[in-house]
């Protein structure tokens, strides 16, 4: 396979559709989830790749392969996340999923939200799960806090 490399980017995130950019070597490629009524499906360069069917508990987790040759040998793994819980951002009045992730062989290509690895580590104490959470410094010296 070489040492080509793939790089990825978020370019659509609603709570209905994520759209994301892959290129790798000189090809750019569209990943497109969409959430339907009764079906999720992922879809790559227009082309259904897995669908998921059913009210509840559909899946979250797609394996992909790119760049297979005609005979459907080699290419490149991927796993795609989702979080597909409702993230509301109501300083802006929309709604999204909660975290997406595009994990390739040698780690994550992008990742956004809950998804991101940066906020899947625990943090080290109380103070620093409220800063994370609840944007607050814990033991603050009274001189800092509004009166």
């Amino acid at each position: 396979m070489g040492d080509s490399t793939m790089h990825a980017e978020i370019v659509r995130l609603s709570l209905h559709h994520v759209d994301i950019k892959i290129v790798k070597d000189d090809k750019m490629h569209v990943l497109q989830w969409r959430r339907n009524l009764l079906w999720d499906e992922v879809l790559l360069d227009g082309k259904r790749q897995a669908s998921s069917h059913g009210l509840f508990g559909r899946e979250k987790v797609y394996g992909l392969v790119f760049g297979r040759d005609v005979e459907g040998r080699g290419g490149e793994q991927v796993m795609l996340l989702l979080d597909t819980s409702t993230h509301a951002d109501w300083t802006d009045g929309t709604q999204r999923v909660k975290g997406v992730r595009l994990e390739g062989r040698d780690g994550p290509l992008v990742a956004f939200g809950s998804l991101d690895p940066k906020n899947l580590e625990k943090p080290a104490t109380f103070g620093d799960w409220m800063k994370k959470n609840m944007g607050m410094e814990w033991g603050d010296p009274p001189s800092s806090r509004p009166h």
